[in-house]
This record gives C-alpha cells, structure tokens and sequence, in this order.
C-alpha cells in the first residue's frame, strides 16, 4: 500500500517538475537579450561570459571586416579567411552564428579541415569553386560551383575548397556556433612535434614524405 501511494504521488509530481523546469528555462531565456562577448574573460567551452550591459556599444553588434579582401599574398595555399566569430565579432556571442569571407587567387586551395562545433553553409559571391565533403560513411560529396550556388558542410566532417578557374573567388560562408573551431589536418600532422614514425604507422606515407612536408608546415619529430 505505501509503494503504491509512493507511486501515484510520483506520477503526480513529475509533470509538475517537468512544466516547473520549463518554467525555469523560459524565464532563464528572458532574463536578458543578448550576451556580448566580455574578450577580457577566458573563453569556456560554452563561450565567452556576458560582457556588462553598461559597457555595451552599438559597435559590439556591427563588424565591417567581411567588406574588404583578405590578404592571399605569401599564403601557402594562395587564400585568406577572414573570420566573424566571437573573438572578433563580439555580438554573436551566444546567438548560435558566425561568418566568415573566404578570397582565394587562382590556384588557391582550402585544405581538408574540419569544425568540431558547427555545421557550414557557404554562397559563392565571386568566380568558381569545386568544394565537398567527406562523409562519415567515406563518401566524397563534391561540385564545381558558380556565383550564386550555395552548398552545406555537416558539422564535424571533413571538407575542402579549390579555385576552379582563372580568376579570384569570393566566398561568404556562415556556421550554425558562434565558435565553429577549426582543425586542418596538414597542420595536425605536420605542423607539430607529432614524431615523423608514428605519422608514417598511421598514415601510411613514407617518412622521407613525412619529413618534408613537416618542414614546409614549420612541424618537427
């Protein structure tokens, strides 16, 4: 009898914790309308923490850097990105979006990268771009794409971009995080002190390879 009050009076209660919670999480919500990243503040894995509302500016919500081309001079891969995140974009923070303008010369290149925390969808402005994705299954998703074409990279999987043609490309893309986080694989395992053996056991590229290409990233081991 006392295990079955016990059970009724929490088939009773648990609705009532759930629409409690939900409450919270709405007013929690509406307590304020934005967070502004404080840059003077470390940054957490959930993000910068609020910068004061007193010390906010019409500025923290505008970024003009994505109206001018990125320097693609003595770049390896003959392209620049010029970011909108949090660090630079400081209104963003917490929104759950960023962008990001890509310029790349003829024969430039985006490496095989990828961004652990977003999801990406990129619109050609200027010239062509073959890009793709690599999926979890290993399928290779790819295009040449022209002004106007707009393509999606899942969060997590690798992907690439190339210069298709003979002139300039311009490239505005936008991520579903405010800090997408980035990894390019050439710098993963050749722009660090990774030693050139193991490289060579879990790439299966020879070690003379393996030492040059650490070489050309600034990688040692």
């Amino acid at each position: 009898m006392h295990l079955q009050f016990l059970y009724v009076m929490m088939r009773m209660i648990s609705p009532i914790i759930f629409i409690f919670s939900l409450l919270l999480f709405s007013c929690h919500a509406a307590v304020q309308d934005f967070c502004v990243a404080d840059l003077t503040a470390p940054e957490t894995t959930a993000g910068y923490a609020c910068k004061k509302a007193a010390n906010v500016t019409v500025d923290d919500f505008v970024f003009s850097g994505l109206g001018v081309a990125g320097n693609t001079t003595g770049t390896y891969n003959k392209a620049a990105v010029t970011p909108a995140f949090a660090a630079q974009f400081p209104g963003v923070n917490g929104l759950g979006f960023s962008f990001v303008r890509l310029d790349m010369e003829p024969g430039g290149v985006v490496p095989i990268h990828t961004h652990p925390g977003a999801s990406e969808a990129i619109l050609v402005l200027k010239g062509k771009t073959t890009a793709g994705f690599v999926s979890s299954a290993n399928t290779v998703y790819y295009k040449t794409l022209k002004k106007g074409d707009v393509m999606i990279f899942p969060q997590g999987l690798l992907h690439f971009q190339v210069n298709a043609g003979s002139t300039p490309v311009q490239v505005f893309a936008t991520f579903s995080s405010a800090n997408p986080g980035v990894q390019i694989l050439d710098f993963s395992l050749f722009s660090n002190d990774f030693p050139s053996e193991l490289v060579a056991a879990t790439s299966f590229l020879d070690i003379p390879q393996i030492k040059k290409l650490k070489a050309f990233f600034g990688g040692t081991g």
